[in-house]
C-alpha cells in the first residue's frame, strides 16, 4: 500500500509540475503564431540561403517563446509587458 501511494504522489507531482500557468500558454502560443507566419514565408522561398534563414528565424521565434513561457512559470519574467510609464502634467 505504502509503495502504491509513493508512486502515486510521485505521479502527481510529475503531472502537476508540466502544467504551465495560463500567461506562459499565452507567451508561448503567441510566439508559435509568430513562428508559423515567418515559416510560411520559408515555405514560398526558393531554395537556398535566404530560405534557411528564414526557418531558422522561425525556430528562433519559437525557442524564445518557450523560453519566455519557462521564465513566467519560473517568476522570473513578467507575465505581461509592462504598461508604458504616463507623463503627469505640470
Amino acid at each position: 500500500m505504502r509503495k502504491i501511494l509513493i508512486t502515486l504522489a510521485a505521479t502527481t507531482t510529475l503531472a502537476l509540475g508540466a502544467c504551465q500557468s495560463p500567461a506562459a500558454d499565452k507567451a508561448e502560443d503567441t510566439a508559435d503564431a509568430q513562428a508559423d507566419v515567418v515559416d510560411a514565408q520559408a515555405d514560398a522561398m526558393p531554395e537556398g540561403p535566404a530560405k534557411e534563414a528564414t526557418e531558422a528565424k522561425a525556430d528562433a521565434i519559437e525557442e524564445a517563446g518557450e523560453a519566455k513561457a519557462d521564465a513566467i512559470d519560473n517568476g522570473t519574467a513578467p507575465a505581461t509587458t509592462p504598461a508604458a510609464p504616463v507623463e503627469e502634467k505640470k
